[in-house]
């Protein structure tokens, strides 16, 4: 039996599906993806969701809404028309709402090695 491929945008609906609950809880942090042969192996939340004010913890803000987390997908999947010409890198996702308004920017890391560049 031969498997095919899962297409790289495809992935990405699959990451942002499996982090829906987290981004709930959450109004700032970093989305990331680890990725090797234009497959994601790695992925998660980089976030600090706890805030301290007079030595007492508590969460800070209320999470993405059902609309931001879809305009938040949007963006992550669109971005991916910017991935040019590598295979192993990573991408990440910072957001944070501010206002009831969702900013988030993306930064690509593209990762290449020497060795499979030079073989003789």
């Amino acid at each position: 039996m031969i498997i095919e491929p899962i297409s790289l945008v495809r992935q990405v609906e699959i990451v942002f599906t499996e982090l829906r609950q987290e981004l709930s809880e959450l109004n700032s942090g970093t989305v990331f993806l680890q990725i090797r042969n234009n497959t994601v192996g790695k992925f998660g939340v980089r976030h600090n969701p706890l805030e301290g004010r007079d030595g007492v913890v508590q969460k800070s803000g209320t999470g993405l809404t059902e609309s931001q987390w879809q305009a938040f997908r949007k963006l992550a999947l669109d971005s991916l028309k910017y991935k040019v010409n590598w295979t192993h890198g990573e991408i990440t996702f910072d957001f944070t709402v501010k206002k009831e308004t969702l900013y988030a920017s993306v930064m690509f890391e593209s990762n290449y090695n020497m060795s499979s560049l030079i073989r003789g």
